[in-house]
């Protein structure tokens, strides 16, 4: 309880200076005590002009899914240093696509998605559960994270409530 109260105090206290194209939540995974990388997502985010709230390390899963289901972002970001990204990632992106609001929110995760050398081979399998985009740490770049930010659609939130974006 005392997690979730901090990070409602953050979203809070958080707001953007000047108009921004959104929202973008940043967040570690429950597993995962990293905090540099969730930085660094954050400042490259904003960056490209979006809002960001980061929820920071070891998110537990409702904490995660509520905060997102309150703010509506306009991008989830998720990143992972401790290579248990593909399991926390498949377990937390079923319980965010089964929230009607966020259907169509894009997700995207990246980092050290296992702790073995095949994470490019993972890409298909965290696609097809729910994420839009997959960034593991070896086979991609800061520059196709930041092509993936750059093409989000800018159209208001609730026209993207029709369907997925392309």
């Amino acid at each position: 309880m005392a997690r979730q109260q901090e990070v409602e105090s953050a979203v809070e206290c958080a707001r953007p200076a000047m108009p921004s194209r959104g929202t973008v939540v940043v967040s570690g995974l429950a597993s995962d005590a990293h905090t540099w990388n969730l930085v660094y997502l954050q400042i490259l985010i904003e960056e490209f002009g979006y809002h960001v709230v980061n929820l920071g390390a070891c998110v537990p899963d409702d904490v995660l899914v509520e905060t997102c289901r309150r703010i509506d972002p306009a991008l989830i970001a998720l990143g992972s240093v401790n290579g248990h990204g593909r399991t926390d990632g498949l377990r937390v992106v079923a319980r965010l696509r089964d929230c009607p609001e966020l259907v169509a929110t894009p997700m995207v995760i990246g980092g050290k998605l296992t702790v073995s050398d095949d994470a490019e081979t993972l890409a298909p399998e965290l696609l097809a559960a729910g994420f839009d985009g997959v960034f593991p740490d070896r086979a991609s770049t800061e520059g196709e994270f930041a092509a993936f930010v750059a093409a989000l659609p800018t159209a208001p939130r609730q026209l993207l409530s029709m369907g997925r974006p392309e």
